[in-house]
């Protein structure tokens, strides 16, 4: 989660939201994202989805089942739904995304043995968050 935090950071310096992710397959990390929808110009260039698609090219296969993805912010119902679909086994995310988080609007869009964790390094990775809106605002 650490790493994600750090992606998470360089988001934050960039000016997109501070989202981070890592994903880890067989103890050996396979991608590193952070949110890139400003500078793509593109609503779909959260963490995840780049996560995903990097860790996809390097393991040669759309299927991410041997995987653990590490996101500093609980999945959107878009990125619940991508990592649904990538059969992704574990996911542990940072705090959770009371607005906009998958739980409160796609509780099923997970495939159904995807292993969920939560609250890991969670104050920071709210705080980084936090600090993003204040001095957007």
């Amino acid at each position: 989660m650490r790493l994600a935090l750090n992606e998470a950071q360089r988001a934050f310096a960039e000016g997109e939201i501070p989202i981070g992710c890592v994903v880890v397959c067989r103890e050996r990390i396979v991608a590193r994202s952070h949110n890139l929808t400003e500078t793509l110009c593109d609503v779909t260039a959260h963490a995840e989805m780049q996560a995903i698609t990097a860790a996809a090219n390097t393991l040669g296969g759309k299927y991410l089942t041997d995987c653990t993805l590490y996101v500093t912010v609980e999945p959107c119902p878009m990125c619940a739904g991508a990592l649904g679909w990538s059969q992704i086994p574990r996911i542990v995310y940072g705090c959770t995304d009371e607005k906009r988080g998958y739980h409160e609007y796609a509780p099923l869009a997970l495939h159904p043995k995807t292993k969920i964790t939560g609250g890991i390094l969670e104050e920071e990775c709210r705080q980084l968050i936090q600090d993003f809106f204040k001095k957007k605002r």
